[in-house]
């Protein structure tokens, strides 16, 4: 399987929410021929819109769509992709690869349910992959190679960053990274909430309130610096920054942020383990 898609037949099970993001994304940029891609959803009308929105077969039978399918994305929910396994699993071969972007769903119960040997990968992207700036962590399964982890980190490489870890860790990404745009924006909410309160009008306040986060996010990724450092470099002595520090200390913002991700690690293992 060579790392890249072109030729590959490439259907999307399940283009909801992240499914349809990272189709729509992969479509935007070029990565997919909408010829090779189809998709499924679980209702008629959404499949008609679907289709003339992104050019591609879109339609509702998961075993018509997966058949002669080289990567088969499985984006429905959690809790139903027991059920679309076992759906397609007599049309799966393992000449075929599954590439989950389920939450908490681990690549043993998939595999299980598919006959021997079929390559099964478990991605976790986030939702800003739609603007090409997402995160990605990507585990693989018993049967999947590095050949099979390459080519999914190529897929969606194109919508952000990648990361490869083993299955373990695959709760805690969903906790953080996952998860982790929602607690931003409660950030950025409150910062701009902040702005008007000392004056600011509310569009000023939020455009300082993002680019500020924005800016902040490249200086680490750009710099490898450690965040301590880089906030110690903003924090001068007797200055604005440090007053402010020290509110958020009192505020506990830190150990909140900290109880938050493990918290939302504890329900992924729940969801994943029942």
């Amino acid at each position: 399987m060579a790392n890249d898609l072109t030729g590959k037949k490439v259907a999307f099970l399940g283009a909801g929410k992240m499914g349809g993001i990272i189709l729509q994304a992969l479509l935007n940029n070029g990565l997919l021929s909408a010829k090779s891609t189809c998709a499924t959803v679980a209702h008629e009308e959404r499949a008609k819109a679907l289709s003339a929105k992104l050019n591609v077969k879109v339609g509702t039978n998961n075993v018509k769509a997966a058949q002669g399918a080289d990567i088969i994305v499985i984006g429905v929910k959690p809790q139903v992709v027991e059920d679309v396994i076992r759906e397609i699993s007599e049309h799966i071969t393992p000449k075929q690869m599954i590439v989950s972007v389920a939450a908490s769903v681990p690549t043993a119960m998939i595999e299980k349910n598919l006959p021997p040997n079929v390559p099964v990968i478990r991605a976790m992207p986030n939702t800003p992959c739609l603007l090409g700036v997402g995160m990605t962590a990507v585990c693989k399964g018993k049967h999947a190679n590095a050949e099979h982890v390459a080519l999914t980190c190529h897929m969606f490489d194109v919508v952000g960053r990648t990361v490869v870890v083993d299955e373990k860790h695959m709760d805690a990404v969903t906790a953080l990274s996952a998860s982790g745009p929602a607690y931003i924006y409660i950030i950025l909410e409150s910062l701009a909430e902040a702005g008007v309160k000392v004056g600011l009008p509310r569009d000023i306040a939020t455009l300082l309130a993002a680019q500020t986060t924005l800016g902040a996010a490249k200086v680490v990724l750009e710099t490898g610096d450690h965040p301590a450092l880089l906030k110690d470099a903003v924090t001068t002595p007797a200055g604005c920054t440090i007053d402010a520090i020290m509110e958020l200390e009192e505020g506990k913002l830190r150990v909140t942020l900290i109880k938050a991700v493990v918290k939302a690690a504890q329900r992924a293992k729940e969801l994943a383990y029942g």
